[in-house]
């Protein structure tokens, strides 16, 4: 676990703070989305989708400050669409880090290096950049040659700049557990601070919809990938949630911990689910079905779902919630988890990167899109 000790202890305070007053329910993360619109169409995203003068559109940075103050969560992520577009993003991310939120801007890192003067090193402001695996995979799935290397060339001049950079990596049912053991050693080479892996979750508006992962070939393809990980791996995630992945810890998505805000407002229930919209975060807590969502609901939305995004506030409160969580997180820190005596059950072979419907270029074959500049 690689996160920086002042974002735990300020998850910690707030934790304690929200136990004291008796609040069930509280968000850890802000995912603030200021803009949808992309320099990229990959085929597993579904934000790209929406209607040309939606994509025209974008948050001011008094709504996205505004957002910030009115959720409270000591963490700001600000996926996209790709957040380098707006071009207003200096004075959000300035904003964001003079109220010291730990923020994360998360980018695929084609703009990144031309940016990085626009803007400051701080301890709150981290580039997580998108890296969803070694360089084929990657650049299969953000349908575009040459991104991973453009990606590679940002982090390493965003790392001698002295900025703090994570990465953040969706993995598909194409993903062959060997390759991405060497990727995240070929990621740790770079220097990053640390990062974050994922299973895809199936948007509804994605181009691909074959090849989102289900809940047991996630759970036997992080368990190839994480059993036996070297100390030098650095995530950061809750060790808890890791193990979650590999299907040895048991949690439950808690939506409200990772509430979203984009230009529609503040979305129900989560980042990746699209059903209604708040006009206030305090509308959003007190008036969405909370019980409707997540696995034990029986919701078919949420059966193979273990994106990060619902189940880290879970790990954390796994990890706060009782001594024994506490101690268990603890041990798993030091220790690392303990070795697996069962063998691990079987993986089906990865689809082949290449048996999507291919163009000339090796690219998956997708609709159409209006591109807005």
């Amino acid at each position: 676990m690689s996160v920086p000790i002042g974002q735990m202890l300020a998850v910690l305070g707030h934790v304690a703070r929200q136990r004291l007053k008796g609040n069930r329910r509280y968000p850890l993360v802000l995912m603030l989305e200021p803009l949808f619109r992309c320099n990229l169409a990959c085929g597993g995203c579904g934000k790209i989708q929406h209607p040309t003068e939606i994509l025209r559109s974008q948050l001011t940075p008094e709504q996205c400050f505004k957002a910030v103050d009115e959720c409270g969560a000591p963490i700001v992520s600000i996926p996209g669409g790709e957040p380098l577009l707006h071009p207003q993003i200096e004075q959000i991310v300035a904003g964001i880090v003079a109220r010291k939120k730990y923020l994360y801007l998360c980018t695929n890192a084609i703009k990144l290096e031309e940016m990085l003067p626009h803007f400051r090193p701080s301890p709150y402001l981290a580039f997580s950049v998108h890296l969803d695996g070694p360089k084929q995979e990657h650049d299969h799935a953000v349908c575009r040659e040459g991104v991973f290397e453009l990606a590679v060339s940002a982090i390493r001049a965003a790392r001698r700049a002295g900025f703090r950079v994570t990465t953040n990596s969706t993995l598909f049912s194409d993903a062959d557990p060997d390759r991405y053991r060497g990727f995240f050693d070929e990621v740790m080479g770079l220097g990053v601070e640390g990062m974050m892996i994922s299973p895809g979750y199936s948007y509804a508006k994605a181009p691909d919809q074959e090849h989102f992962l289900r809940r047991r070939r996630s759970q036997s393809l992080f368990r190839r990938m994480l059993d036996g990980a070297p100390r030098r791996w650095k995530f950061n995630q809750s060790p808890v949630f890791l193990e979650f992945l590999k299907g040895d810890w048991e949690l439950e998505c808690l939506p409200w911990g990772t509430p979203t805000y984009n230009l529609f407002g503040w979305q129900r229930p989560c980042y990746l689910l699209d059903e209604g919209y708040a006009a206030s975060f305090r509308e959003l807590m007190e008036e969405t079905d909370w019980d409707a969502y997540g696995r034990q609901s029986g919701n078919p939305k949420c059966a193979d779902c273990m994106v990060h995004c619902g189940y880290e506030p879970a790990a954390v409160e796994a990890t706060f919630g009782s001594l024994g969580g506490l101690l268990a997180t603890a041990r798993l820190m030091l220790l690392g988890p303990p070795r697996r005596r069962a063998a691990v059950d079987p993986l089906p072979p990865p689809t082949p990167v290449g048996s999507r419907p291919l163009q000339p270029n090796g690219l998956p074959v997708l609709p159409v899109i209006d591109h807005v500049a």
